[in-house]
């Protein structure tokens, strides 16, 4: 089986922290739209298997009116072997969240939400740079829930400065009190060329607190677990079977392709991302040409690869996994590397398979760094 990403890169705003392929300039829509289509014609053997997710994501595809969305779908269904129990995932604003739009999602076959919310709190918001108030972030969800579409994950963003922990927690107990059956939180992290990094820069506002956001990380583990939630990667949080299909087929190494400006592809031995520059994106599909780079994985690379997206899940490194790519002395020696941890109560091993421990989940990149596998030495 295999999944569908489709970038739309538009916004309303410019969030303060935001490193995502986006524009607020709206006046090349429907020249991406119609480019994405052309892209899908021209991609359509790029996949062999069924589609069993397509996920919309952005920038912000809520944007999108309700013509722009029909003629993606209709693409993708002439296009590709879609299955009728696919899971269809549109990332939406709260502040596009209304009946005529939900009733229209659902007509189109969109099946689940992620919900950027980020935050219940107007101070927050506006800290942000988000185009949504608290009172939108609250209502949204149950108005989806009304319109009939259950499925839905929140994001939640912790670590903000004067974000207290009380604060935090307050935010954690709105979404859980929501019902809905899956959550994705993550860390604020300062990425180059944002307006968070030159506010910081030039003392504008305070840098990230690594404790402060290890105590927010903690109390999000608590609060989830004390409902039932799985921490099934280290950002995403779900009710047992409320899984992002979506998401999870990348964590686990399931083909996908990207269409659109940055848009990003894997068929198992390679990579391939497109270009990050709407204007040039048009002009090149215009050509019937698609704008990528692409990059063969080496076996080593396809090992870290492998290491890097399974240690953050549950399931962690898995032997079996390892041995189809590269053979059982491998896992050995990852063992090896990571007995330090082990000791540490960083990772534990059971049945041949490496997974984090909750104090080790803060720490998922750095220990995954240090477990990959070096390029053989070429004389």
């Amino acid at each position: 089986m295999a999944g569908i990403y489709i970038h739309i890169p538009f916004c309303r705003k410019a969030c303060t922290y935001c490193n995502f392929h986006f524009s607020t300039n709206h006046q090349l829509i429907n020249q991406v739209i119609d480019s994405i289509g052309i892209e899908m014609s021209l991609q359509s053997n790029y996949l062999s298997d069924p589609i069993e997710t397509i996920y919309f994501g952005g920038g912000t595809p809520s944007l999108l009116n309700h013509s722009q969305l029909e003629y993606l779908f209709n693409k993708v269904r002439s296009l590709f072997t879609v299955l009728p129990e696919a899971e269809i995932t549109l990332e939406a604003n709260p502040d596009d969240i209304n009946e005529i739009q939900l009733t229209s999602w659902i007509k189109l076959g969109i099946n689940r939400l992620s919900i950027g919310v980020q935050s219940f709190r107007d101070k927050d918001l506006l800290w942000m740079g988000r185009a949504h108030n608290a009172d939108q972030a609250m209502n949204c969800v149950s108005l989806a829930q009304q319109v009939g579409i259950t499925n839905i994950s929140i994001d939640l963003i912790y670590g903000i400065p004067g974000l207290s922990d009380t604060d935090w927690s307050n935010n954690i107990d709105y979404a859980l009190n929501s019902n809905v059956p899956h959550l994705s939180c993550y860390a604020l992290t300062v990425e180059p060329r944002t307006a968070l990094a030159h506010y910081i820069i030039n003392y504008r506002t305070p840098d990230i607190d690594a404790g402060h956001q290890a105590n927010h990380f903690q109390i999000l583990q608590e609060k989830t677990a004390g409902v039932g939630f799985e921490q099934y990667e280290i950002s995403n949080f779900s009710l047992p079977g409320k899984r992002s299909k979506h998401n999870s087929n990348y964590w686990s190494g399931k083909h996908y392709l990207g269409i659109g400006p940055s848009a990003h592809s894997f068929n198992g031995l390679s990579r391939q991302w497109n270009i990050n520059n709407n204007a040039l994106y048009i002009q090149s599909l215009a050509k019937g040409i698609i704008p990528f780079e692409t990059e063969t994985l080496t076996l080593t690379q396809q090992i870290n690869e492998y290491i890097m997206t399974s240690l953050r899940t549950i399931e962690g490194i898995q032997a079996s996994k390892i041995n189809e790519i590269a053979g059982k002395s491998i896992f050995d020696t990852i063992i090896a590397d990571a007995s330090h941890y082990i000791k540490e109560g960083l990772i534990s091993l059971q049945q041949e398979r490496l997974f984090l421990s909750p104090s080790g989940k803060f720490m998922a990149d750095g220990i995954a760094a240090n477990l990959f596998r070096d390029e053989p030495s070429i004389h």
